[in-house]
């Protein structure tokens, strides 16, 4: 019998529960703020729409957990434990599409230089974001069937629920991909909550990676997590949450290596296994 989880929708301060889905382990976090959304260059300049986060914004370097193998912890080592991983979707969990980025430019007639949701939330009438949104949909859906795996995804997931690592989803993505992803390479693996781009302000701002720190009662924000992606957006947001931040590298985003918010990179996902077997050790 498939288990039964709410998708909770978050108006406001007010939280409800709606929209049951019988999906196995698909759990699905929106929300709908009002607040128009923080550009990279407005989380890296320290105006008023970030000051909220100024004191997770320099978390104290090199990040360290202690490690997960209990064999190799020792008494004495005050790392402190690793309790959860946040992950991006395009890039991170399955291979790159970046093609759809020219194919979404293309259709809402932008430059290379514009940020696509940035773009949206910035026409004038909710009917014409609405119809922008869709057009970036549309060439989402038509990706996903396309999707394939990264190395070593299934071999990490499955090291992280038998070490009961809570595992969570941060992306500009929309929620069909997403679960499109999750239903065919990873059914028996729960990640929750799992933010889209629903969730505003989006990636590079922290918010979405402090709100699954809260949901999994963290009273550290984001210091007790990992996050993993592929992008300066992932590297920045969790950065400015106070987390550690892993870089999957690849031959475009090779440059992000030496980039003062990215901690560690990895070539494979499951590089990360033996890294949190042994104890994560970022960069000084």
């Amino acid at each position: 019998m498939p288990i039964i989880l709410a998708r909770q929708i978050h108006i406001s301060k007010a939280i409800i529960s709606t929209s049951i889905r019988t999906k196995s382990h698909w759990s699905h976090t929106r929300n709908f703020s009002s607040s128009r959304p923080r550009t990279l260059e407005e989380v890296r300049d320290g105006s008023n729409v970030t000051r909220t986060f100024d004191k997770m914004s320099r978390p104290t370097r090199p990040r360290r957990f202690a490690p997960l193998d209990p064999a190799k912890r020792r008494e004495g080592d005050e790392r402190p434990t690793l309790k959860g991983i946040v992950f991006d979707v395009d890039g991170t969990l399955c291979l790159p599409q970046t093609y759809m980025f020219g194919e979404m430019r293309s259709a809402l007639g932008i430059t290379k230089s514009v940020d696509i949701l940035d773009h949206i939330y910035a026409l004038p009438t909710a009917s014409e974001q609405e119809a922008a949104q869709e057009k970036i949909r549309a060439i989402e859906r038509k990706a996903m069937a396309s999707q394939e795996p990264q190395s070593g995804l299934v071999e990490l997931m499955e090291y992280l629920d038998s070490r009961q690592i809570q595992k969570g989803i941060c992306t500009r993505n929309f929620d069909a991909p997403v679960e499109h992803l999750l239903t065919t390479f990873l059914p028996k693996s729960l990640f929750a909550p799992i933010i889209t781009r629903e969730f505003r302000p989006p990636k590079p701002d922290p918010a979405g990676i402090l709100h699954i720190a809260k949901t999994w009662m963290h009273e550290d924000g984001g210091n007790s997590l990992i996050m993993v992606g592929d992008s300066i957006d992932d590297m920045t947001a969790g950065f400015r949450a106070g987390a550690a931040t892993v870089l999957l590298v690849n031959d475009v985003n090779r440059h992000l290596v030496d980039h003062e918010h990215t901690d560690l990179i990895v070539e494979r996902l499951d590089d990360l296994i033996k890294i949190l077997e042994d104890g994560f050790e970022g960069r000084a």
